[in-house]
């Protein structure tokens, strides 16, 4: 659907959830080359195997996104093997949820670190060698959180970080014909929600339009379009994908 067959593809936390569902998208459409970086190696390395066995177009990268220099060894390998980015997707992320009240330094500073810094230290990476090219893709992964979410004032600050410097960039790269997006999934069936108490998921079903959580395959798509020249006009935005859970 999409011809991304001449470019090169970027994934953070790409091991599993969103993240490998994302991966298992672009694959399908066929990319020069794409890296999948996570902190956990073992389980991002076989992901890639799994997608190319060959290990010709598909490579597993360790990276913490929240560690500058582990970024940029992660960005050196990729360069190394492929020679440039093309599109970078910044979906790895953490919670480490609570009460604000009750909320340690160090749970704010790990969510911030990595949901937000973690995309700030990947997009310092590419940004030049985007704007150099002239061309580039920006999908950052941000939440219907940023709305506001009981016990997750850190997650709920860092998502709206993202979408405020998503905003940002995409004005000051769009005449270098680089577009910056952020998509804001809602409820969808990840590990993450599967851990919700069952009455819980109950009520969240209950009230939802739609009566069902939403996919990782429907969050990659959007993803795999943002990240294709068929949305060469859109930029700047952070689209919900919710199912209409949340509505702006």
């Amino acid at each position: 659907m999409y011809n991304i067959s001449n470019r090169i593809a970027v994934v953070t936390g790409a091991g599993k959830g969103i993240g490998r569902a994302i991966a298992e998208r672009f694959v399908k459409e066929g990319p020069e080359g794409l890296a999948l970086l996570d902190f956990d190696f073992d389980l991002v390395s076989k992901t890639a195997k799994e997608l190319d066995p060959t290990g010709k177009k598909v490579i597993a990268v360790k990276c913490n996104v929240a560690d500058p220099e582990s970024v940029k060894e992660a960005f050196a390998k990729v360069n190394e093997v492929f020679g440039r980015v093309d599109i970078l997707v910044n979906n790895a992320g953490i919670t480490r949820d609570g009460m604000f009240h009750k909320m340690t330094f160090e749970q704010m500073h790990a969510v911030m670190d990595v949901n937000f810094f973690g995309v700030y230290n990947c997009c310092a990476q590419v940004i030049n060698g985007m704007r150099e090219r002239a061309y580039g893709k920006i999908v950052n992964i941000s939440s219907t959180s940023s709305y506001g979410n009981v016990g997750q004032a850190n997650y709920s600050a860092s998502k709206g970080a993202i979408e405020g410097f998503t905003r940002t960039l995409a004005k000051e790269s769009g005449r270098k014909n680089i577009t910056v997006n952020a998509i804001l999934p809602g409820c969808i069936d990840t590990e993450m929600m599967r851990a919700v108490p069952e009455a819980n998921m109950k009520a969240i079903l209950a009230s939802h339009p739609m009566q069902r959580l939403g996919t990782v395959d429907e969050v990659a798509n959007l993803v795999m379009f943002l990240s294709s020249d068929e949305s060469s006009y859109i930029s700047g935005e952070c689209i919900i994908t919710s199912g209409s859970y949340i509505i702006h």
